[in-house]
């Protein structure tokens, strides 16, 4: 009997999980290729042979996602495999549209055939959008499992854009693991602050092996999940996230409105920026897909390590990337913290930006005058520091997750923007995890 022939659309993530657990081992299937979107210079690699398994001798070729029409007819492929995150219902079709008008089946794959059992209770935090603030809602709670006596290990949603036979399974405990790992900026933004609450962190290629590495260490596991993808663990706690900053994508964004339908509470972010009116669409979006969640509201309130230093100052702003470019938000906490303390001018950093710098504000058009924080590369980040250099400012406002200034050598004056979560009326997460689990005595 034939094999079905098969290519996985994806964003070095979501599309090796999907290989992993359903097709490595398949013999109904042969996967010829990965295609590669959204993050810079993750196609052009091999899925290497240590990784696919045996079936997969020479590994599996990965090629930019705008050659998926090519790849069809080329190899006569039987099935289409959408794997990534953060993207538009709207968007899913068009690239379905592109699958079937060349002959191929189109397949999203759900949690049967994709999410993996853990020995130990999972607590998800997904999102119905990137940068809805999983990251500070997944540091709260493992913050509270940890004082209630838990043994807590993150388990962060795939970043690995370096050497996939080197990345098959990573621990993080120090800082010091963040270097020998040559970690991205992305990397680091999604690790360093949960290190830093001494919360260890495991991530990678391979999820199997990574859950049971960590379940020789962790009582509970807290799944910190990306862009908006669904758990690749089973949750015995979903918890979703939701930004009234972006109100009705909760149910226009895809897998973001899976989540929604899934989760078992969903924490109303940012109602301390956030109109009141769209606060109340997200409120109802919610009860009309998911009655039974439990709604929580939460703020993010933002502070700066050295407030006075911003008013009457022109000031270049730095946020987090990946909200801004695939989460199409204009603006992040920095911009927040720079006008509400007065700065004169956010200076526009588009005239000074150099290499990958000026593609990314050509392929994201709706920034304004501020600086994604891309670091995919070492090249990148060395891009970035030229930007951000050459940038006429008086000081650089930083609203990423961590201190860019112990990455980057910044020129001028800098300050941080940070943001934690923080609940507003009950429940909050502390009233529901000590129901689920209590303190030890």
């Amino acid at each position: 009997m034939a094999k079905t022939k098969v290519i996985i659309m994806g964003a070095a993530g979501r599309d090796f999980h999907n290989f992993n657990v359903y097709f490595r081992n398949n013999t109904n299937y042969e996967v010829v290729a990965f295609t590669a979107t959204q993050i810079p210079g993750i196609e052009g690699r091999v899925y290497p042979h240590e990784l696919a398994g045996p079936h997969y001798p020479g590994g599996i070729p990965i090629f930019p996602e705008e050659q998926l029409q090519q790849l069809i007819k080329k190899h006569n492929i039987d099935q289409v495999i959408f794997a990534y995150s953060d993207v538009s219902h709207e968007y899913v079709m068009h690239k379905a549209s592109i699958a079937l008008a060349n002959g191929a089946d189109f397949r999203l794959m759900g949690p049967n055939t994709t999410m993996l059992k853990a020995r130990v209770p999972v607590v998800a935090v997904c999102a119905v959008r990137t940068g809805a603030g999983k990251s500070q809602t997944s540091r709260k709670i493992s913050r509270l499992l940890k004082r209630n006596g838990y043994n807590v290990a993150v388990i962060r949603h795939p970043m690995p854009y370096g050497n996939l036979a080197e990345q098959v399974w990573q621990r993080f405990a120090t800082y010091e693991d963040l270097d020998k790992h040559k970690c991205t900026i992305e990397e680091r933004e999604e690790y360093e602050p949960h290190i830093a609450i001494g919360i260890i962190v495991y991530a990678g290629v391979d999820y199997e092996k990574i859950l049971r590495e960590a379940e020789k260490e962790a009582d509970v596991i807290v799944w910190d999940g990306g862009n908006n993808d669904i758990p690749f663990y089973k949750p015995d706690l979903h918890i979703t996230v939701a930004d009234p900053h972006r109100p009705g994508h909760e149910l226009t964004y895809y897998p973001g409105e899976t989540n929604l339908r899934m989760a078992d509470i969903v924490v109303i972010n940012k109602g301390d920026t956030a109109n009141p009116n769209d606060i109340e669409t997200v409120r109802k979006n919610i009860k009309t897909v998911n009655p039974d969640a439990v709604i929580i509201e939460a703020a993010s309130p933002i502070t700066v390590d050295k407030p006075e230093a911003i008013k009457g100052k022109k000031v270049l702003v730095v946020e987090d990337g990946p909200t801004l470019t695939h989460g199409n938000m204009p603006y992040g906490a920095g911009v927040i913290a720079a006008k509400k303390l007065g700065a004169s001018e956010l200076v526009d950093p588009r005239p000074y930006a150099v290499g990958s710098i000026v593609n990314a504000f050509q392929k994201y058009p709706h920034l304004g005058p501020l600086l994604p924080a891309l670091g995919y590369s070492k090249e990148q980040i060395q891009e970035l520091q030229e930007t951000i250099n050459a940038t006429p400012c008086d000081i650089v406002v930083i609203g990423t997750p961590i201190d860019l200034r112990r990455i980057l050598k910044i020129n001028k004056p800098a300050v941080r923007a940070k943001y934690e979560l923080q609940e507003r009326g009950s429940p909050t997460l502390e009233d529901i995890l000590n129901k689920r689990f209590p303190p030890k005595k």
